[in-house]
C-alpha cells in the first residue's frame, strides 16, 4: 500500500494540467452501453474509478480498448449477448456502477445490480433512481442485496425527484432517452457534469432539452448511434489546485480549468482574498497577502461544492479569524477534521457545522485519508505544515486525482509517493 509524502514550505509556481472529470467520465462510459456501434472518447481521466468501471463494462459483455486517456467502447456482436448483471464485488467498490441500470434496462429491456450499501461519507440510497424506473414503466424487485428491473419498453413520464440527485438523473437520463414517448424531469440536478452527459447522449441522436436547469424533457428515440466525444476538465480537481495555489501564496495557471464550472469556488476564494482570473486556455490563481476568514454553507450546483469542503476547510485554518462551515448534503463528511487535528488545526465539530479558528500554524504528522476528498484536503494541509506530512491510505486518493503528486511536484511542491 502506499502513501504520500509531503514537506512543507514550498510556494507553487507553474501549470498544472487538469484531467477529465472523473464524475463525467463515469456516466459518459455507461452511456456506450446504449448506442448500436463502438464509441471513443478522449481525455479519459487515468483513475482508479475509471478502470472499475471498464472491467464492469467487460463482465457486461462490452470490449473496451483504452490507450491511456482514450477509450474505445463496442457492444458484443455475434452470438455473444449481454449478461446485463453488475455484481456485488464491483459495486461495493464504486457506487457509481449502479449507472449501469437506466441504460441495461432501455436496451435490453433488464437488468439486474448489486445495491450499493453504504458510503464512508454518509447515506446514498437510490431510491430516486428506483421510483423514477417504476415511473417509466419498469418492475422492479429486490432480491437478496439486488435489484432487479424489466421492461418491454420504457415509456414516457413526469418523474418529480425528491432531491436534485445526481447520478439519479443521469440513471434515468439513460433510460429515458430509448423510452417511448415524451419524459419530463423536474427538480433535477443541475451540475455541468449533467450537462455533459446530454451533450454526449444528443451527439447519439438523443432528444434532451434542458439540462442544467430544474426542468429536463426528453423525447425519446428508437435508436442511438455512436460517437467520439472528448470529456469535460474536472471542476473538483482544479478546486483543488486552486486552494493549494492560494495556500502557498502561489501563481499558478490551471490549464483546461472553465471558470464557468467553478462560479461558487471562485467566488470564496476571491473572499479569501486570492486573486482569480480567467486566461486563455484555462484559470490564473494567485495568492499572496493574508487569507480572509470565510463562511461557506455546501448546496447542489450551483451552490458550494461538497466535494470542495474539505479543502476550504484547510485554507480556512490558514485564515485570520473564524470560519464557519456547514455540510449540508452528506451527514458524515467531517471525517478529516480529527487528522486536521493532529497537525494543530483548531476545528469544532457541532452538528453539521465546523468552526475553524485560523492562526495556529499547521505541523506535519502522520494522517490517515478516510475519503477521498479528506485526502486531498490532507495533502494541501502537508503543503503548508511545518516538516513533514504523510498521508496514508491513499487508494483514495487514486479514485479521483490522476497522480496529484506528479502533478503538485512539477509546481515546485516536495511530495512524493512511497510504499507505506
Amino acid at each position: 500500500m502506499d502513501k504520500i509524502v509531503v514537506e512543507g514550505g514550498n510556494r507553487l509556481v507553474g501549470k498544472i494540467p487538469i484531467s477529465g472529470a472523473k464524475n463525467a467520465a463515469l456516466p459518459i462510459l455507461c452511456a456506450a452501453l446504449l448506442p448500436t456501434g463502438a464509441s471513443t472518447f478522449k481525455n479519459v481521466p487515468q483513475l482508479a474509478d475509471v478502470k472499475t468501471m471498464a472491467k464492469l463494462l467487460r463482465m457486461l459483455g462490452w470490449t473496451v480498448e483504452g490507450e491511456k486517456t482514450t477509450y474505445t467502447i463496442a457492444p458484443p456482436t455475434g452470438k455473444k449477448k449481454p449478461k446485463l448483471e453488475a455484481p456485488y464485488d464491483l459495486v461495493k467498490t464504486m457506487r457509481a456502477s449502479v449507472l449501469v441500470l437506466g441504460p441495461l434496462v432501455a436496451r435490453y429491456g433488464r437488468a439486474r445490480v448489486s445495491l450499493p450499501g453504504g458510503c464512508a461519507i454518509g447515506a446514498r440510497p437510490i431510491d430516486q433512481h428506483l421510483k423514477g424506473l417504476q415511473a417509466l414503466g419498469a418492475k422492479v424487485t429486490l432480491d437478496h442485496g439486488y435489484v432487479e428491473v424489466e421492461a418491454k419498453r420504457l415509456r414516457g413520464a413526469t418523474i418529480v425527484l425528491d432531491m436534485p440527485t445526481v447520478t439519479g438523473c443521469e440513471n434515468l437520463m439513460m433510460a429515458a432517452v430509448l423510452a417511448k414517448g415524451r419524459t419530463v424531469i423536474e427538480n433535477a440536478a443541475r451540475e455541468p457534469e449533467i450537462e455533459e452527459l446530454a451533450t454526449v447522449l444528443n451527439k447519439m441522436g438523443a432528444r434532451i432539452q434542458g439540462a442544467g436547469s430544474p426542468m429536463m424533457t426528453i423525447e425519446g428515440v428508437d435508436e442511438l448511434l455512436p460517437i467520439e466525444h472528448s470529456i469535460m476538465p474536472d471542476r473538483i480537481e482544479a478546486g483543488t489546485f486552486a486552494v493549494a495555489a492560494a495556500m502557498t501564496r502561489g501563481d499558478v495557471l490551471l490549464e483546461g480549468a472553465r471558470p464557468e464550472h467553478l462560479e461558487a469556488v471562485i467566488a470564496k476564494l476571491r473572499a479569501c482574498g486570492v486573486t482569480v482570473a480567467a486566461e486563455s486556455g484555462g484559470m490564473r490563481v494567485r495568492g499572496g497577502g493574508d487569507i480572509n476568514a470565510v463562511d461557506i454553507v455546501t448546496q447542489p450546483h450551483p451552490g458550494f461544492p461538497t466535494d470542495m469542503q474539505a479543502q476550504f476547510m484547510v485554507l480556512a485554518c490558514m485564515a485570520k479569524g473564524q470560519s464557519v462551515i456547514k455540510e449540508m448534503i452528506f451527514e458524515n463528511r467531517y471525517m478529516h477534521v480529527p487528522e486536521l487535528g493532529r497537525m494543530g488545526a483548531d476545528i469544532v465539530i457541532d452538528g453539521r457545522t465546523a468552526i475553524v479558528r485560523g492562526g495556529p500554524k499547521l505541523t506535519g504528522a502522520a494522517v490517515m485519508a478516510t475519503d477521498l476528498r479528506a485526502s486531498a484536503s490532507l495533502i494541501l494541509a502537508g503543503l503548508v505544515a511545518s516538516g513533514k506530512t504523510e498521508v496514508l491510505r491513499v487508494y483514495h486518493l487514486d479514485r479521483g486525482y490522476e497522480a496529484i503528486e506528479k502533478k503538485l511536484r512539477a509546481v515546485g511542491a516536495k511530495i512524493k509517493r512511497a510504499k507505506q
